[in-house]
């Protein structure tokens, strides 16, 4: 026996009112999508007091810590207060730019706040020099599984973010070598430059691992405690160091740093001093920043309260007691990488600029 299938009755104002329903949510998804502000790069440079930890996040979300300040809970729980409030999870890249204990000393203690997904750094010592703590590499191996060890013309890969430039992380130097050059280069390059050398220097901060972070037009160059004859190394007899818009300056703003021939190849508009209030920022580096950036473009995580210290503006430093309460400064460049603003949080100052 054949049966007939009976057809739906449609109800024609049913239809109607399920239409306007779909369109509606059609809509109003699109109007939030569109709504809905791409993010950009932001930097936190966090007051380690002499240290040195820079957070950074990319567009898509990816985070970049470059150092993490002294041994204690002080500096890792200032890093660690830092990311929550940026929104992070986890650490997904954390570079030690060499192994003296401001600038990993934070790193296993910062571990128990926050995973650490890979660790970064450059090529140990063997035997172990005296300025670096056996002790605090060990503690540092154990923050990531399988540690990377970086050498000069490496790339750490980031995730890149629909809308956005993806952001390039280039080391340009570790451990006494910069890009292109032979292993058996000397620590100290003859040019006719005008340049003096100085005495060898053998500690670790002449093996600092050195960045360069671009995204789009934007360029930041950070270089840990790079001294003297290696900064220009940088730059002759290639200029392996570009022209960029933001340089944290080398050592903490200290005078055996920041060679005035490596600050005229970068030639940036800003420079960021992550100094102590009684480490770092020496009146000859100051002043030869002050003369790079012009007055609005040197930056300060701290007065230098020593007799006969020179400092940028006031409006332009994050902390002016000793005694301070960590302040840190905040720098964004905006997603296209067309413009960057730094803000000073606890001074209520921003200051706007255009990407080169």
């Amino acid at each position: 026996m054949l049966t007939r299938r009976r057809s739906p009755i449609r109800n024609p104002q049913s239809t109607l009112l399920n239409f306007v329903a779909v369109a509606i949510l059609f809509l109003a998804h699109g109007h939030a999508a569109r709504g809905a502000e791409p993010r950009g790069l932001d930097f936190y440079f966090i007051d380690t007091e002499g240290g040195a930890a820079t957070l950074i996040v990319t567009p898509a979300g990816e985070s970049i810590l470059i150092d993490s300040g002294n041994p204690g809970d002080r500096d890792s729980g200032r890093i660690a207060a830092t990311a929550r409030e940026a929104g992070l999870s986890q650490i997904d890249h954390y570079i030690t730019t060499h192994w003296h204990s401001d600038h990993v000393g934070g790193a296993w203690p910062l571990s128990k706040l926050i995973p650490i997904r890979q660790a970064y750094g450059h090529r140990i010592p063997d035997p172990v020099p005296d300025d670096i703590s056996a002790d605090l590499i060990t503690a540092w191996r154990g923050v990531a599984p399988n540690p990377i060890f970086l050498s000069a013309g490496d790339s750490v890969k980031l995730q890149g973010s629909r809308g956005s430039p993806d952001p390039r992380l280039r080391i340009l130097a570790a451990d006494g070598r910069v890009e292109g050059e032979k292993e058996d280069a000397g620590p100290i390059t003859k040019c006719d430059d005008g340049d003096e050398s100085k005495p060898e220097d053998k500690s670790d901060n002449a093996r600092s691992v050195v960045m360069l972070l671009s995204f789009g037009r934007f360029d930041f160059f950070a270089g840990g405690d790079l001294t003297w004859n290696i900064e220009h190394k940088l730059t002759c007899p290639k200029k392996v160091a570009p022209p960029v818009d933001v340089f944290l300056a080398n050592h903490h703003g200290l005078d055996v740093s920041n060679n005035p021939a490596l600050v005229s190849a970068l030639a940036p508009e800003v420079a960021i001093v992550n100094n102590g209030a009684r480490k770092g920022a020496e009146p000859r580096t100051i002043a030869l920043l002050l003369k790079q950036t012009g007055d609005l473009g040197v930056f300060q995580l701290h007065k230098n309260v020593r007799d006969g210290a020179a400092n940028t503006e006031p409006a332009r430093i994050a902390n002016e007691l000793e005694q301070c309460t960590g302040e840190r400064l905040h720098l964004r460049v905006d997603p296209d990488g067309e413009h960057y603003t730094v803000d000073v949080p606890s001074r209520h100052t921003t200051r706007h600029y255009d990407s080169r």
